[in-house]
């Protein structure tokens, strides 16, 4: 069991998803973004290999407008050395790795543009994931996308879109659970049907179930994992109080943490905080589970 957090280290002082305006688009800036992005990237890293934090999800703007045509720059030739560097430490030090493209990515929209501009993004995420050199275990996750009016025809439509994708897509695709359109039950039925995995998102099932105790479908979705996809994934969070429903915690509930690490007992998962302090909630989640046997720790590098 791994635990981690998302994209940004709030204390760290850089920052590795710093993009720019599409009109001020050119090489040169382009060049110069990812690099600071990408040296940002490795100081995170090694913070928090430092801290036992060691499982980070990669910001999408590693690489900013990679997937939009005006982007001709072959980005990961030029920084195949820095990409490879970043991939060697992440396997020596045995962290854990994912993206998570946002909530504009639809492959089951009825436009098929907006379905071909979903593909070319999950490619470029791929394509970082492959830089690096890491192993299928490193997963792309997305939600299933819109109903649109109709959730049978929207779940047959993403299986469609699904199975013509490119096989470096597949191998590294993730679906989770969300909290107001496709259960974690919903997700399963993709499974069945794709053998896609399903990372289980324990705050959207307490927001959107179809009447499942969370126990069960945590050993249901975890059993979508095949061996080569790694540990299965969760993300976390827990409900911010004096928000609207749905909206995650600001700062982790050390009680509502130590519950789903009871909870989910004998389950080994790799958990990602969706937390909005980052870094400070993983290290105090890292600090309550440091009993816990399940707890990966880190490695020598070597």
């Amino acid at each position: 069991m791994r635990i981690g957090y998302p994209c940004i280290n709030r204390g760290i002082g850089c920052s590795a998803n710093k993009t720019f305006r599409l009109a001020s688009y050119s090489e040169q800036r382009l060049v110069e973004t990812v690099a600071g992005n990408l040296a940002c990237l490795k100081r995170i890293l090694a913070w928090n290999r430092e801290n036992s934090i060691l499982f980070f999800r990669i910001t999408s703007d590693l690489v900013p407008f990679a997937s939009h045509p005006v982007c001709r720059f072959p980005w990961q030739e030029h920084f195949q050395n820095e990409l490879a560097d970043i991939g060697e430490f992440i396997r020596k030090t045995g962290t854990r790795i994912s993206m998570h493209p946002d909530q504009f990515i639809l492959l089951n929209a009825p436009d098929k543009e907006v379905v071909a501009r979903s593909i070319a993004e999950l490619t470029y995420h791929t394509s970082v994931l492959d830089a690096m050199g890491l192993d299928p275990s490193a997963k792309v996750q997305l939600h299933v996308g819109g109903v649109y009016g109709d959730k049978e025809t929207a779940l047959a439509r993403f299986v469609r879109v699904y199975e013509r994708l490119d096989p470096r897509i597949r191998r590294r695709l993730v679906i989770e659970n969300d909290d107001q359109r496709f259960t974690a039950a919903d997700c399963l039925k993709v499974h069945e049907e794709t053998g896609i995995p399903v990372l289980f998102d324990v705050f959207h099932h307490t927001c959107n179930n179809a009447g499942e105790v969370m126990e069960e479908s945590l050993h249901l979705t975890g059993e979508t994992w095949k061996k080569s996809d790694g540990i299965p994934m969760v993300d976390y969070s827990s409900q911010h109080s004096g928000k609207r429903p749905g909206s995650h915690a600001e700062h982790i509930d050390p009680a509502d943490f130590s519950a789903f690490l009871e909870q989910s007992h004998p389950f080994d998962r790799d958990i990602m905080l969706e937390i909005k302090d980052k870094e400070k909630s993983a290290l105090i989640a890292c600090d309550l589970a440091r009993n816990d046997p399940r707890l990966f720790h880190r490695q020598d590098d070597r």
